[in-house]
């Protein structure tokens, strides 16, 4: 008899599945996801602000973000049109407005208007940052690859601003932050319980064979 090395278990088929349907199984599993609260400026000077939650860190030198476009929306066309965004973080306190900013409006209309966000001047780009956010990213467009219905965009950040209050020890701090993330369906989380754990070299794995077997369960 084979030994069972875990619980039975459920297959997901993309080719045997329809996209939308292996669509929310993907976004169910790759959890939690940063959201990318991405504002920028159409040729005619109005400002769209999006949630992107297909959304990290791409390259440390030169530093790079990245967020991913489902589709052509507004944001992906204003960056293409502008060369640059910003990213601010999506904090707990806004949990409403952000949500409501993912609606459909037309491209002439501001979601910060009708959600009552406030935005306000950048340091380095034109496009506008949100206010209330402890954090955002300055960017400018680096480049954008397409992959099937979706547009990867990446941002050279040439700037990053972040309230004096949520900054210690030369970072912002995560419980000044309090960010939202993105699960599956219409689920979203907050940052719960904060673990704090150093990385193990690799000498010290060698000095330490108790570390092995602690993590064994010998």
């Amino acid at each position: 008899m084979t030994e069972q090395s875990s619980p039975p278990r459920v297959s997901f088929d993309p080719a045997e599945m329809e996209t939308g349907a292996f669509y929310r199984v993907l976004n169910s599993v790759v959890v939690p996801r940063p959201i990318a609260w991405v504002c920028s400026r159409s040729a005619e000077g109005v400002h769209n602000l999006a949630p992107h939650s297909f959304y990290t860190v791409a390259c440390v030198d030169p530093p790079v973000v990245q967020f991913t476009s489902v589709g052509r929306k507004d944001s992906l066309r204003n960056v293409e049109d502008s060369g640059e965004f910003t990213i601010s973080l999506a904090p707990e306190a806004l949990f409403e407005q952000v949500n409501a900013t993912a609606t459909d409006f037309p491209p002439d209309q501001s979601e910060a208007e009708h959600t009552g966000v406030t935005l306000e001047p950048s340091d380095r780009v034109a496009t506008m940052r949100v206010a209330q956010s402890p954090v955002t990213l300055e960017c400018t467009l680096h480049a954008t690859l397409r992959l099937g219905d979706s547009t990867v965009v990446f941002g050279r950040v040439v700037h990053v601003s972040a309230w004096e209050s949520a900054v210690r020890d030369g970072r912002p701090r995560i419980e000044e932050l309090q960010p939202l993330a993105r699960l599956g369906g219409n689920e979203w989380s907050t940052i719960g319980e904060v673990k704090e754990i150093r990385r193990i070299p690799y000498r010290s794995w060698t000095e330490d064979p108790d570390i092995g077997d602690r993590l064994r369960g010998g």
